[in-house]
């Protein structure tokens, strides 16, 4: 349910590190909206002070001695679904958080961002969390989903296919790219995350997908069996060669819609660009990221997929696309890679 705006956030705060408990909780505690209720030291000390303190949102570290992070996300979300927040060093395993049932993350301080970039960006995130739905997982991450069968498009055919998400994306990325055969038209992903995760987000997809996706590097080619997961702190836009093909420039630059690398960097380049039939789809996340981009897809005769409210965890860049006119059809995440292929089969 989303937060009353005049009540403050009530958060626990789980890390064995007493020096990340207290930059953690001095540092929400400025935040005139957020509230700390108490923290603990380890996840049975959590599963203890859940019951007594009810927060709203829960910060909490995946490594922990004894039970993990993640062994009390998949004890906790399927009783008590509480938004969880977690606080991860570079580490593949977050990713097994998030499949247990966590909104978002934010990388620990490393020495790569200041403690006060740190802070910022988890007050955001639990802000976030707590206007969000927690997702109860299904299956085990391992458990092998039949894609559907090749498309067999023809040799002239030429699609391109966009794809933005933020909060919640993670997983529901996951879960379209799964179900989709070895020879989809290439794709370009934009995935709001921090730095030096994108790189083990792409091969875990890799791994559970039957298409290659790889982060991409600036001049790779969209090409047909490809996914290319746009790099943390880059902006990814497409191109157009003389001859008509289609690669990415990968730089720096600005932030756009407050992101880098943003969707709507993206959608806006292949409206720009791209003269092919092409395909738009916005997912779970929070803001307006991708909304404008889209629409400007549409209006150049793309086809257009938002995610629908209700398997959203954030219904904000898919509602905001919704809303404003940019979307043809709507789609819970498990069935976002129907309507795809649907149209795929059409352009056969």
């Amino acid at each position: 349910m989303p937060m009353n705006n005049n009540r403050k956030i009530r958060v626990l705060v789980v890390d064995d590190s007493m020096l990340a408990r207290k930059l953690i909780m001095e540092g929400l505690s400025k935040y005139p909206n957020i509230e700390i209720v108490g923290y603990a030291i380890n996840a049975m000390d959590a599963k203890r002070k859940l019951a007594q303190l009810n927060p709203d949102v829960m910060t909490c570290d995946v490594q922990m001695p004894g039970m993990s992070g993640i062994e009390l996300l998949k004890e906790l979300i399927p009783e008590n679904p509480l938004p969880v927040v977690l606080v991860s060093s570079l580490n593949l395993r977050v990713f097994d958080a998030l499949h247990a049932g966590a909104v978002d993350f934010v990388r620990k301080p490393d020495g790569s961002q200041s403690p006060e970039a740190f802070i910022q960006s988890l007050a955001q995130k639990v802000v976030v969390a707590a206007n969000s739905k927690v997702r109860k997982p299904k299956v085990s991450v391992d458990t092998p989903v039949m894609p559907a069968a090749k498309l067999g498009l023809g040799g002239a055919s030429q699609i391109v296919i966009g794809l933005g998400a933020s909060t919640g994306g993670t997983e529901a990325t996951l879960e379209v790219l799964k179900r989709l055969p070895e020879d989809i038209p290439g794709m370009v992903i934009v995935q709001h995350m921090p730095v030096g995760f994108t790189g083990m987000y792409a091969e875990r997809l890799n791994r559970l997908c039957a298409m290659e996706v790889r982060e991409a590097k600036n001049g790779d080619e969209v090409k047909r069996g490809l996914a290319l997961l746009a790099p943390a702190d880059y902006q990814c836009r497409i191109q157009r060669t003389p001859a008509g093909g289609y690669f990415l420039r990968v730089m720096s630059g600005e932030k756009v819609s407050g992101h880098r690398p943003s969707v709507d960097a993206l959608f806006m380049s292949m409206a720009e660009q791209v003269r092919c039939q092409m395909i738009g789809i916005i997912m779970t996340g929070m803001g307006a990221d991708g909304a404008e981009g889209l629409l400007a897809m549409r209006r150049k005769g793309a086809f257009t997929i938002g995610q629908d409210q209700k398997s959203s965890v954030v219904y904000g860049m898919p509602g905001v696309a919704y809303k404003i006119g940019a979307v043809c059809e709507q789609a819970s995440c498990e069935n976002i890679s129907n309507v795809l292929l649907r149209y795929l089969k059409s352009k056969c």
